[in-house]
């Protein structure tokens, strides 16, 4: 492409430059230069306006006139620009959503059940019972569920039952201390679970399963509401002649429900209290007119055992 001179040449000292007149050079050897004139323009690159804002100059950068104005100035359309940012904003918003979305979204794995459970003795001895996988409902540990039936039938002077009497499974679950306590002498078993689905598919199925239904009542309820109204639920019958106490860990605050156990309807002079509790936990040695009768560790699951002062060994001097 030809180059277009449309003025005379400028010097870098901007001295025009007579071409015409003879500096004592001599041009002829100089190379001919063909100059034309082009009729197209040459095309101009508009140039880059960028508007920045920031969040801590707000109030002081450029009202949206003055932007307006900016635009027009350097041949740029305002209300494409605008419409322009609109729709990136748009885009970027409704990104940003969907990326929320996907965070919010979590998969429900199905629960689902097996037969890994037993009862250790009495008239169910050996039957399965139904838990649920995974650790939403973690129940009380055969060995552990063991050596707590073996010290309650100690204490009631009978090694190989329970006396007779009635039992609360606070945080049940699938049920299997209750119904261990059936199997081995109790004559009613009342459970506390608050979850619907485990009642249903876990706990009903394993009263059914060991033809405990007619000695059990299931209260679908929240342990801390039950106990608060133990007064209006333990009816004609009275205080629990024993009570289970098995609940997820991290869950609860054990010195506040130990409090709330110790004020309830549901114990009374002759009651026997069966804790589970993990490491790093702090029993007291008493719950209301109950004193511990032994603490005893399991790897890292914890039992204490309260009942009454009539069935407290005499402790060596």
């Amino acid at each position: 492409m030809a180059l277009v001179l449309s003025s005379p040449i400028v010097s870098p000292l901007r001295n025009n430059i007579d071409m015409s007149k003879n500096l004592g050079v001599s041009y002829s050897s100089f190379p001919k230069v063909h100059v034309f004139r082009v009729s197209t323009p040459l095309r101009t690159r508009k140039p880059v306006v960028t508007v920045v804002s920031s969040r801590k100059n707000i109030g002081t950068g450029l009202a949206s006139e003055d932007k307006k104005l900016l635009l027009e100035r350097y041949g740029y359309d305002a209300n494409e620009f605008s419409s322009q940012s609109k729709k990136t904003r748009r885009k970027e918003e409704e990104r940003s959503g969907r990326n929320s979305q996907k965070e919010e979204e979590v998969v429900v794995q199905p629960r689902t059940t097996h037969r890994l459970l037993q009862v250790l003795a009495g008239t169910a001895k050996r039957k399965k019972l139904l838990s649920l996988k995974g650790m939403d409902v973690r129940p009380m540990m055969e060995v552990v569920k063991g050596a707590a039936f073996g010290i309650l039938q100690a204490a009631g002077g009978c090694p190989t039952s329970l006396r007779p009497g009635r039992w609360l499974d606070l945080y049940s679950g699938t049920g299997s201390v209750g119904i261990e306590a059936i199997s081995r002498g109790c004559s009613e078993a009342h459970f506390v679970e608050m979850d619907p689905w485990v009642v249903s598919n876990v706990l009903q199925p394993n009263l059914e399963h060991t033809g405990f239904v007619e000695d059990s009542v299931i209260h679908t309820a929240r342990v801390e509401n039950f106990l608060e109204r133990a007064d209006k639920l333990v009816g004609k019958d009275g205080a629990f002649d024993y009570i289970s106490v098995t609940p997820p860990y991290m869950e609860v605050d054990y010195a506040v429900l130990m409090d709330q156990i110790s004020k309830s309807a549901a114990i009374g002079e002759n009651t026997f209290i069966v804790v589970e509790y993990p490491s790093r936990t702090t029993m007291l040695d008493s719950c209301g007119c109950l004193e511990k009768m032994t603490d005893r560790r399991f790897g890292r699951t914890h039992l204490a055992i309260y009942g009454p002062k009539w069935a407290q060994k005499p402790r060596k001097s």
